[in-house]
């Protein structure tokens, strides 16, 4: 079994600063991409930020560019998202999403967090 599990999420001011967290665990032999998404109260969820495996191209929405940053550290199966100059837009559920392979012979799979609630609100 694969989990991914996320933190950091808090309430947060207008024009503050989060750091959120995903960690991956269980049977894994290797992780491609690794991106947030989130969800907003009567709203789809939509792609934050992604980052590629081997070579860490980053893409992000536009409503968070040259605000919002993701990053990966391979050996500990970790994705970060480092959110500044938050807006009460930005508020909503959190979620990480990752493409691995639990073995060498296996397809790849997809798996979900829980996700993590960000608030943002004076």
């Amino acid at each position: 079994q694969v989990q991914v599990v996320e933190s950091g999420g808090g309430l947060v001011q207008p024009g503050g600063s989060l750091r959120l967290s995903c960690v991956v665990s269980g049977t894994i032999f290797s992780i491609g991409t690794m991106a947030w998404h989130r969800q907003a109260p009567g709203k789809q969820r939509e792609l934050v930020a992604s980052i590629t495996g081997r070579e860490h191209v980053t893409d992000y929405g536009d409503s968070v560019k040259g605000r919002f940053t993701i990053s990966r550290d391979n050996a500990k199966n970790t994705v970060y998202l480092q959110m500044n100059s938050l807006k009460p837009d930005d508020t909503g559920v959190h979620y990480c999403n990752v493409d691995l392979w639990r073995t060498d012979y296996d397809g790849m799979t997809n798996a979900w967090g829980q996700g993590t609630q960000v608030t943002v609100s004076s």
